[in-house]
């Protein structure tokens, strides 16, 4: 089942998220690289920044998801297991660090069979 996790308006909820993966919202900040008050107050989570993170975190847990057929462990998988030509980083350090793209483009080259 992907993560849907659209409030009224288009925005990612920092609680849905939360609700969904069994976390806090503080979690969810930490996992993403924001601090709390991004997921806590309302216009720190309408931000531009913050939104884009979490967008970010759902559209690799979602194209991981089918792989592990749960959001749960491809939420796990997210947080700690480290990539193959990353350095031993994982995709939450990757993303923290402002590498989304890296990690989307890596689980495109592993469906694809380039990389195991």
């Amino acid at each position: 089942m992907r993560i849907e996790a659209l409030a009224e308006g288009g925005q990612f909820a920092p609680g849905r998220i939360a609700e969904i993966l069994r976390t806090t919202k503080d979690e969810v900040a930490r996992t993403v690289g924001l601090g709390r008050d991004a997921v806590m107050r309302p216009d720190r989570v309408a931000s531009a920044k913050t939104q884009k993170r979490l967008r970010e975190m759902v559209e690799i847990l979602n194209r991981v998801e089918p792989r592990f057929g749960s959001s749960l462990i491809a939420y796990a998988w997210y947080r700690s297991e480290p990539l193959a030509g990353f350095g031993g980083l994982t995709a939450m350090q990757l993303v923290r660090d402002g590498h989304a793209a890296d990690v989307m483009d890596y689980i495109d080259a592993v469906e694809a069979g380039i990389h195991a």
